[in-house]
């Protein structure tokens, strides 16, 4: 089998507890939606963005997503929730396979620095296998924006990148943008899924393994029920979209060596001098707030994760 059903729910949802409301979406689709494989929720959707709602994993919140993975009979990505690991939080998207079990569980790399405070990243790209159709990749949110995370999950062979959102700010528009190169540079499937209401601006979207948009869906509740065709990407990746580039055979073959990943981006002095990752202070302050350094103080203010 190489076709695969994925609805990804765009929810419009409170800051508070939704696992309830999230059970009742997910039993709307499967009764209405019944050749569906995968459920896929936005980044936060069980209790939004306090991070005094971590849990430990397992926990509560995962046993009830197992429960409802197990009673439809379906793959369940669960957006992410805050994780409690000793003194450390991570934001953490769990997997659960149809018979409730956990396939797999992904840090977000790059929390959403410097506005999600308190939340350590995770070091490791995280895939997983849905037997007989393919391999998948997790990236969460700001995780998209960097080229090395999602080409980490190609070259562990994800074949669709599975990315829960969280964007309440302008810039969900450039994320259209990165979803769309990241399907075509790395010839995949992207599956974009944003909240709503009153945590986020919705805009989820599709992309194909060319970069083409799929569907792009508008900002209220709405669920995106897609039905993608894993062996689209292989002969994409054999042959070129269209017939057209192969940028992983390219990357696979050439002989070149980047300073930037031989090295690492610590070593770049044109990164050194950005100065520290900090939120911007307001110009109206002037330089009673800027630190002995130069550069804008801290503040308190909130943002996406």
């Amino acid at each position: 089998m190489t076709h695969f059903a994925i609805a990804g729910l765009q929810l419009a949802l409170p800051r508070g507890d939704n696992l309830d409301r999230i059970a009742e979406e997910i039993r709307l689709v499967r009764r209405r939606f019944g050749w569906v494989d995968m459920v896929v929720l936005g980044e936060l959707s069980c209790f939004g963005p306090a991070t005094a709602h971590a849990q430990p994993l397992p926990g509560p919140a995962e046993d009830a997503f197992a429960a409802m993975a197990r009673e439809h009979g379906l793959w369940l990505v669960n957006g992410s929730l805050f994780e409690r690991d000793g003194d450390a939080i991570y934001n953490t998207t769990s997997v659960f396979a149809p018979d409730g079990s956990i396939a797999a569980r992904h840090r977000k790399i790059y929390p959403f620095y410097p506005y999600e405070e308190g939340v350590t990243g995770g070091s490791e790209p995280t895939v997983f296998d849905v037997p007989g159709v393919g391999r998948f990749g997790l990236a969460i949110c700001y995780d998209i924006w960097f080229p090395e995370v999602v080409r980490s999950l190609i070259w562990r062979g994800a074949e669709v990148i599975l990315n829960p959102v969280m964007t309440n700010t302008i810039d969900r528009d450039v994320e259209l943008s990165i979803v769309r190169a990241a399907a075509a540079t790395n010839q995949a499937y992207v599956v974009s899924v944003n909240v709503a209401g009153d945590l986020g601006y919705g805009r989820s979207c599709v992309a194909g393994p060319g970069g083409e948009m799929i569907h792009e869906a508008g900002q209220g509740r709405e669920v995106i029920a897609v039905d993608l065709d894993l062996d689209h990407v292989r002969r994409c990746r054999e042959r070129g979209w269209h017939g057209l580039g192969q940028p992983l055979k390219s990357l696979r073959d050439g002989p070149q060596h980047f300073e930037a990943y031989d090295r690492g981006p610590a070593a770049s002095p044109a990164l050194r001098a950005l100065g520290p990752l900090i939120q911007p202070a307001s110009s109206r302050d002037g330089p009673a707030a800027r630190d002995g350094a130069g550069t804008p103080a801290m503040t308190q203010k909130g943002g996406k994760p």
